[in-house]
Parts: structure tokens; sequence; C-alpha cells
């Protein structure tokens, strides 16, 4: 960090702190100004029962107290004293509410007015400033939501717009008050009326029959625009021009106006996608392509826009994600937003959806909900060629722990079509022989080991395990697992077989339940980490990743599975790395070749991690470690800068993809 980056970002941190402080001194003055007011009261009080009590009326009245209580008999004694009133308490300062994650980012990183002013400022040296059409079905939408979603058009930063309104035959009078009412005050608004209720994806198509507009932005009725919206749109094709689908990350509005839940989202995952609606909001699509497929499809309420997407990427991958919230989507009683239950017929027409694409994509196979979950998937392919897969486990002693893995894939596996390779790298322990010789006599068709006495180097195992494999899968596979999953093979099959994917992931867990990997993230935890490591096995994890099938840019090698194919195309393991990295070096060289990785939620094992090999904990073993670390961030210096799977919103300290905290980490 430069002395220049450190100066600027103490600036503004000490302005930042003026900001937050300016509230906390109001807030002492007021305090201060009742503690005066409160001893004012309190001294007039005082001054007043000192004058009573030197007064001449006061003395005659307690000569006359002392008389009577003589003549009564009593105590000759005046300890009798007015009751002073009581003051009014000085109520503390209402406590100040607890910052959310989200309010601290929002407080650091949402745009400010000098920001919006630049904006505004660079519209006019675009080179490329396209018509966006805005288009939004409407339908008895309450007067202000209806009111605030029109304003939010009107106020954006980039003025080439059109705002193109239809609504679905209304029967709230209102409604066709305000459209025309605001047609009426800006030419760039236009409304169409349909004379009779078609629902949502026939209202989209006529609000998109009013467009002229190169690209389209897909408005709900009731929620809202960031005023930067179509400017940061407009500023990606100013750098990308190709673009043909251009997604934002997006929050929730409540009910009393606060933004929370922000959904900072992954770059195009086509694998993700299948398993949840995640694009979203908002979604900017260019206009010739959504009209080449039709449109929106009736018949798909409450799903139009999934299925919409859906049809529009099998004609393009040119897609971009703008990693900023450009949108908030309204909760209320009756949104998709506050509750699953609001529209269960969504979640009806996202599965018929997902079928269809199946099928149109010739990858037959079910579209199975995920139980709790809804609008959440997975994809379970039909295998058309079973073919061998080959198991490779290299090991060294620790016969036990591998007895009990090879155990657990001979009594639970249930894919036909397998073998079992173990190469042994310089075991000395007499009973790992004895072992293998057991699984040798037990599985004589299904099972070989051989030797290779050489310094560990878990990429030449593996490379030379291979040439003795005749699978058209290998599976690399940990000695210190076991299978939980008993069709473990057939799901990974399942996704390895397609042409898209390079290597295939599975769920990962500690004996406690706890997970050890469910996909790899790059650059995080000093390097690499596991998303949701130490999340329980059942959690739903962040955006539903944890129980979806996800894209990742890696899965470990403990258990990976990849084409015989695609393994010699790439040249197998690098050997250079011959601990860290070789699995994660793989995965990239996959993604290098435009292949997508994947994780599944259904592929569960037991990982008792790295007890074979023990802990990097040596000096020797930390160098190793550190010119390897050295050598991944040379070679993939972009990935590991930038996970495409991982938003550059969230942390980069941590493996919970909890918010990045402004405070400790920059962006």
């Amino acid at each position: 960090m430069t002395d220049r980056y450190q100066i600027t970002e103490l600036r503004r941190q000490v302005r930042q702190l003026q900001q937050n402080l300016q509230p906390l001194q109001s807030q002492l003055q007021q305090t201060e100004r009742e503690k005066q007011l409160a001893e004012a009261e309190r001294d007039q009080y005082k001054g007043r029962l000192q004058a009573i009590e030197t007064s001449k009326f006061w003395q005659l009245r307690n000569r006359w107290i002392r008389l009577k209580n003589q003549l009564l008999g009593r105590q000759d004694a005046l300890d009798w004293q007015p009751e002073l009133p009581e003051l009014p308490p000085i109520e503390p300062p209402p406590p100040i509410p607890e910052e959310s994650p989200y309010d601290r980012w929002q407080r650091y990183y949402a745009p400010r007015s000098a920001d919006y002013q630049r904006m505004a400022e660079t519209v006019s040296i675009l080179p490329y400033k396209p018509v966006i059409s805005v288009i939004v079905p409407v339908y008895n939408t309450p007067a202000v939501f209806l009111q605030e979603a029109i304003e939010s058009v009107l106020h954006q930063i980039y003025p080439h717009w059109e705002l193109c309104l239809a609504d679905d035959a209304s029967t709230e009078p209102q409604v066709q008050t305000i459209l025309q009412d605001y047609a009426a005050r800006d030419a760039r608004i236009k409304v169409m009326q349909r004379s009779e209720n078609g629902h949502i994806a026939r209202c989209s198509n006529s609000a998109l029959e009013l467009a002229t507009g190169e690209y389209i932005a897909l408005l709900d009725h009731d929620d809202l625009l960031t005023p930067d919206a179509l400017y940061e749109v407009v500023l990606l094709l100013n750098r990308h021009s190709e673009a043909d689908l251009i997604y934002s990350d997006e929050d929730k509005l409540d009910e009393q106006g606060h933004l929370k839940n922000p959904a900072f989202k992954p770059d195009w995952a086509p694998d993700s996608f299948l398993c949840r609606m995640y694009t979203c909001h908002l979604g900017v699509y260019r206009r010739a392509i959504v009209q080449q497929i039709g449109g929106f499809r009736p018949g798909y309420e409450g799903s139009q826009d999934y299925d919409l997407v859906l049809r529009f990427t099998e004609q393009t991958d040119r897609i971009f994600h703008i990693p900023k919230i450009l949108y908030h989507w309204r909760i209320h009683p009756d949104s998709i937003a506050q509750s699953a239950a609001a529209k269960p017929y969504a979640y009806d027409a996202s599965q018929r959806a997902l079928a269809e694409a199946l099928v149109r994509r010739g990858e037959p196979g079910q579209v199975l909900p995920i139980p709790q979950h809804p609008g959440h998937y997975l994809i379970r392919y039909q295998i058309t060629h079973p073919q061998l897969v080959s198991v490779i486990i290299p090991t060294r002693d620790l016969g036990e722990m591998l007895d009990a893995c090879l155990n657990s894939i001979f009594s639970q596996t249930t894919y036909p079509a397998y073998e079992v390779i173990v190469i042994d790298n310089g075991s000395i322990e007499p009973e790992t022989q004895t072992i293998l010789q057991k699984w040798q006599n037990l599985q004589p068709d299904r099972f070989r080991y051989y030797s290779l006495d050489i310094p560990f180097n878990y990429s030449k195992i593996n490379n030379f395990a291979v040439t003795k494999a005749q699978g058209e899968y290998f599976l690399f596979l940990n000695n210190d697992v076991t299978i939980i999953t008993p069709d473990w093979i057939t799901a990974m099959v399942e996704q390895a077989q397609r042409s898209s994917i390079g290597a295939v992931g599975a769920k990962l867990l500690y004996p406690d339940q706890t997970i050890q990997h469910a996909g790899v993230v790059l650059g995080i935890a000093a390097s690499t980490g596991h998303g949701h490591k130490h999340y329980p096995a059942d959690a739903f994890g962040y955006m539903g990743q944890i129980v979806s099938i996800c894209n990742y840019s890696a899965v470990t090698g403990a258990c990976l599975m990849c084409r015989r194919e695609v393994f010699e195309a790439v040249g197998g393991f690098e050997e250079q790395l011959a601990v860290s990295y070789n699995d994660i070096d793989l995965c990239l060289k996959f993604r290098e070749r435009g292949l997508h990785n994947v994780y599944l939620p259904h592929v569960q094992l037991y990982h008792y991690e790295s007890k074979s090999r023990g802990q990097d904990v040596s000096p020797e073993k930390q160098a190793r470690f550190f010119r390897e670390t050295d050598w991944m961030q040379q070679r993939w210096a972009t990935w590991m800068q930038r996970d495409p799977y991982y938003n550059p919103n969230l942390t980069r300290k941590h493996q919970d993809y909890r918010i990045l905290d402004p405070e400790t980490e920059l962006p």
C-alpha cells in the first residue's frame, strides 16, 4: 500500500469518524441542556424553601406546633420537615440502535450526493448512450408504491430511458389516474391500458410492445431502482458492448423503509442458476434476443422471469454481473420477497420451466424440489452411457483408516461399474500390507494396488495412478474419508458426463456433522478457503449455496471426479505442486478451457482431513507451502485476486460469507 493511498484512506476514515460523531455530539448537547434546566429548577425550589423557612410566619408556626405537642403530652421536638416535591428525573438519551453489518456497509459504500454528481458529469462523455426501456407490468398497485416505483425511474442519473407501463385491467381507479398523470408529465413515459386481465406474462409482453430501446430492464410495479442503476448498466456497456444480459446485486426494502438482506451474488454460474433463480433483479436484456425467443410465456406466472432467462441464456453466453446494489425489492404482505407462501404457484412454474430447459438442451433428467426450501431444486441427470469409474486413493501407513475407507466404498456403493486403485506411497507398517492384500483377495475384479516409494508428491502419485487406471472417469479420493451417500458415484457421473463440466466435488463433513468442504473460494482466509466451513451439515448457506448444486472455481481433491479426456487434455496434476493447491490448479485449468466445476450437496462423505500426512508445522513444510502459494499467486493471479463465484462485497478474512466489514478490510 503506497503512502499516498494510506494518507487518502486515513483522511477518508477521519471524515467518516467526524460524520459518525455528529449525531453523538448533538445528543450530548441535548442532554447537557436538559441537565442545566433540571439544575435551574432544583435551585428555584431551594430558593423558595429558604424564603419560607426564614419568614416570621414560619417561625410562629414552629412555636405553635411545639406548644401543641407539649399540651398533648407528645415529645417536645420539632422533627417535622416539609416534604420537598420530587424533581422530574433526567431521562437518559435513547440508546443508539446497534448498527447491522449491512448498515455499516451502506454507510461506507452506498453512493452519496457527490458520487451521483460525478456520475451525472460522466454521462456526457460516454461514447455509447443506448436507450434502455424499463418494462413495468402494473395491476392494482397501492398508490404510494406505484408512485415511488415511477419516481425511482424519473430520478435516474442516466437520462436516456423510456418507461413502458402496461396496466393489466386494474380495478382500482387510482392506478389509471397515476399512470396518465405521469405520462402527461414526461414524454419518456408510455402507458398501455389492457382491456382484459391477462396476468403478468401477457401484461409484460404488452409493456414490451411499447419498447424501442436496444435493451430492456425489468422493474416490478412496487419496487425501486437506485438512482445509479441505469448509469452503472450503461457504464458496463461502454466497456463491454457485446453484453447481452446484465444483472446486479439487490436488497430488500421493508415496510418501515429500512434496507436489509442484501443479495451479493456470484458472477454467471449456469449450474447454480439451474438450481435457483439467483440473477433476479436488476435484470437488463438485449431486446432483440427477447423478441427472438418470443418474450414472456403465459403459463409461467410468478416465474416468468426465470423461464425467460433459461431460454435467453440458451442463445448467448455474453452475460455480465455488476456487483453493486442497484435494486430495492419491496417487502410487504403479498410480496414473494416476504414469504415463500405468498405465491406457491411460482414454484410449480419454476419446476416446469427447468424441466423443459433440460429437454431443450438435450440433457434429460429430473428436477427435484429441495424440501423446506421453496424455489431451490436439485437436477438429477440421466446417465446416458454408464462407463467405468476408476477410484484412485494414495495412502501411506495408517492401515486402519484405509481399511475403513475401502470398507465404506465396497459395502455402500450402488454404481455398478467401478474399480479401486490404491497407490502405496512407502508404507512401513506391516498391517498396511496385510489390509491391501485382504482387499485384493475380497475384491479381485475391482481392487488393485501399486507401490510408488518416492518422497510425498500428491500430483506425481495421482498422475502415476492414472497410468494404471482403465476407467473413463477418474475419482480422486483421500484415504481419510468414508462414504455416507450410497449413490455417490452415480450422482457424480451424472454431472461429470456433461460436456460443459470439468471437476465434480462433494459435501465433506467432519465427524461432528459440520461442514469441512462445500466448495473452494479463492482469495479468502489468506489464500483459499472452504465456503461455509464449520456450518451445520443441514444449514441453508448464503443464498442457499449449501443445499444447492453450485459452480465454484475449485473443489477439493479429497473427493474429485472428472472425465479422463479432460484430465489428459490439461496435462493432469501439476507436479511442481507436491502437497498444496494441486487440486485447485487442476480445477482452474478446467476453467481456463471453458469448463465449469460443480459442488454437489447430495453427495456426502466424512472427511478426517489430512490424517495420513499430518499438519504442516515444520519449517521445511512451511517453506514448501509458501513456495507453492507464491507459484499459485503468479500462475493464477487474476483468479486468486477475484474469484468470479464470490462477490467482492463479502469478507476475504473469513469462510462464512459474512458481509465485508469496511472498518477492518478493504474490498
